[in-house]
């Protein structure tokens, strides 16, 4: 009984590392550097052993490699750069506030989960199912990912130069900023609120629906059956490619469409400017079309 005891303790409560430089070691086990405080951690691997990093705080890691899972839950104040999370270093952040990754390749699916000020630069996502739900104060800045249920409930998001491949992203967020994305991804900004784009290009079937207050400005729009049900829809200047069956039952529309528009289905309520549109579908027991201003040319 008494080294199971021993093995237990060595487990759960291993000893703090504060105030210390951490160099090119190899650390293995659970809870390695457990409520670790104020480390610079450089040219190091985290082996098998989950969660080495729990309950850290103050903590700087450089050209450092998490190769097995929960590596940052409940830390505060967190730096990375030039780093890795291997395919296994899965649901690697959550819990965690006050966090920046940079120039750093994340294989693992279910990262970032209710976390708040995130920052992330240059980062690519090998795959990024399930990731970023529930966080806050949430900044992309060039960052590359590819996985279905991306950004989901997320608040108060600001995107530059994202690319993202994959579907139902950003289902439920909230305050939503993003310029010069590239979005591949089907049923977009579902149930949302908040949400502006400028100079940028979305293409996935169902885009938005149920979604209250959406701008978008310079952007290119390829949807099947998109922009619909929406209270509050804005366009400036837009294009919309292979696009038909748009803006069923959107209300308070606003729209400036630049080019040809295939077709539309039975609108809700406001104005709409578009150089032509190939087919109007209305059902007059679905739609009261007078409350539609069309103008085209």
């Amino acid at each position: 009984m008494e080294n199971m005891s021993n093995t237990n303790q060595n487990r759960f409560s291993p000893i703090t590392r504060r105030n210390e430089t951490i160099r090119q070691e190899n650390l293995a086990g659970e809870r390695a550097l457990y409520r670790g405080e104020n480390l610079e951690i450089y040219d190091t691997v985290f082996h098998d052993g989950e969660s080495p990093l729990k309950e850290s705080k103050n903590i700087k890691l450089f050209n450092s490699e998490f190769q097995y899972k929960y590596p940052l839950w409940y830390s505060n104040n967190v730096t990375v750069k030039d780093s890795v999370w291997q395919e296994m270093g899965r649901s690697g952040v959550w819990y965690t506030n006050h966090l920046i990754v940079e120039d750093s390749m994340i294989w693992a699916p279910k990262n970032f989960r209710r976390c708040q000020d995130v920052t992330l630069r240059n980062v690519t996502f090998a795959d990024a199912k399930e990731t970023f739900w529930m966080c806050k104060d949430v900044t992309l800045d060039h960052v590359t990912a590819k996985g279905d249920y991306f950004g989901m409930n997320c608040e108060n998001v600001d995107l530059d130069h994202v690319e993202l491949y994959g579907n139902y992203a950003f289902d439920g967020a909230k305050n939503v900023t993003a310029r010069n994305c590239k979005f591949l991804t089907k049923d977009c900004f579902w149930n949302c609120e908040n949400v502006t784009v400028y100079d940028s290009y979305i293409s996935g079937e169902y885009l938005a629906w149920n979604t209250k207050n959406l701008t978008l400005i310079n952007c290119t729009i390829a949807s099947e059956q998109g922009l619909d049900y929406i209270d509050g829809l804005k366009m400036v200047n837009c294009k919309m490619v292979n696009t038909r069956y748009a803006f069923e039952y959107s209300t308070n529309m606003d729209v400036e469409i630049v080019n040809h528009v295939d077709s539309i289905l039975n609108p809700g309520q406001g104005k709409m400017v578009v150089k032509s549109i190939g087919e109007k579908i209305i059902e007059p027991d679905n739609c009261d079309i007078s409350k539609t201003e069309i103008v085209e040319g």
